[in-house]
């Protein structure tokens, strides 16, 4: 691929950490890049779209530590084959073959000719056959006491971590990205479950600064920082009450949810857009039905409980 040219990004440097912000501070599909100096080596985490305007800074990276796999975080996996490649291990089947990150996405087969097309196209797409996998508490020693640590959050994909330069107290969370869309859990190994406990312990982490992959950025301030995570998670409930308020209605099919929307707005026509509506209803309804607010009729068609 042809290296396109770069435009002034804004860099906000804490120690050896450096946070390239991605446009309007990384909103999708661009992202934020961080760069961790050790002595001895040189990580990346991710490689969004602002990946491409660089430069030398990234190309001399050692390492790229992926803290999920999806095409947006990929960019550049094509371009910087020098650099050794990993992920954690319930991702890694994604980042090494198109077939992987299929299984990863689980959508329909032309949805998925679609998304393969588009992701081609708009991000580099590239797997990594090369990638290798690692586990949640694994510690990279950059040298000079710069370290890196995963923590395994997952519930956006199976195998999304955190991961913190432990020196400098900077945890990048990824997708758990506080933008106002709220979390995503739309694909085939996306959890809700898993979503909403990883947002509880996440909180444990011991960190100083946050950085997300998309729109919020950085946070220096711990206030603000749990302020935004309660915003974020708070969008899995009104998701909860406005399902309830169709059933409230009168009984739905899972089609007649899907068709009203959840996540996105209807008019929005993303070629996976209806496939992550029905992975993310269809988790909503399992959970309200365990909780006994919804009853599936024998129609198959779900009512209040």
């Amino acid at each position: 691929m042809t290296e396109v040219a770069a435009f002034p990004t804004e860099v906000q440097v804490f120690g050896p950490v450096r946070v390239h912000l991605g446009r309007q501070s990384g909103k999708y599909p661009d992202g934020n890049q961080v760069i961790v100096q050790g002595a001895d080596t040189r990580v990346a985490f991710d490689t969004p779209l602002v990946s491409r305007h660089i430069g030398a800074e990234l190309n001399g990276v050692d390492l790229i530590v992926l803290g999920h796999v999806h095409e947006d975080h990929m960019v550049s996996l094509g371009r910087l084959t020098g650099a050794r490649v990993q992920v954690h291990s319930a991702d890694l089947a994604a980042a090494q073959s198109w077939d992987g990150l299929a299984r990863h996405y689980g959508y329909a087969p032309p949805v998925l000719a679609a998304v393969r097309q588009m992701i081609e196209r708009d991000f580099s797409y590239a797997p990594r056959p090369d990638a290798s996998a690692y586990a949640d508490g694994t510690l990279w020693e950059l040298g000079g006491g710069v370290r890196v640590r995963a923590h395994h959050l997952p519930g956006h994909t199976a195998g999304h971590c955190a991961l913190v330069e432990e020196s400098t107290g900077v945890a990048f969370i990824g997708d758990i990205d506080l933008t106002g869309f709220g979390p995503y859990y739309g694909d085939a190994t996306s959890d809700l479950a898993q979503f909403q406990a990883s947002l509880r312990r996440i909180r444990d982490i011991e960190a100083r600064v946050w950085v997300t992959s998309h729109h919020r950025g950085v946070l220096t301030e711990r206030a603000a920082f749990v302020q935004a995570l309660e915003r974020f998670a708070g969008k899995i409930d009104e998701r909860d009450a406005k399902l309830l308020g169709y059933l409230r209605e009168r009984p739905h099919t899972l089609d007649a949810l899907v068709a009203r929307r959840l996540l996105y707005p209807v008019g929005v026509e993303l070629p996976y857009v209806e496939s992550a509506e029905r992975r993310s209803i269809a988790l909503h309804l399992q959970a309200l039905r365990q909780r006994g607010a919804v009853r599936q009729e024998a129609d198959g068609s779900y009512a209040l409980g």
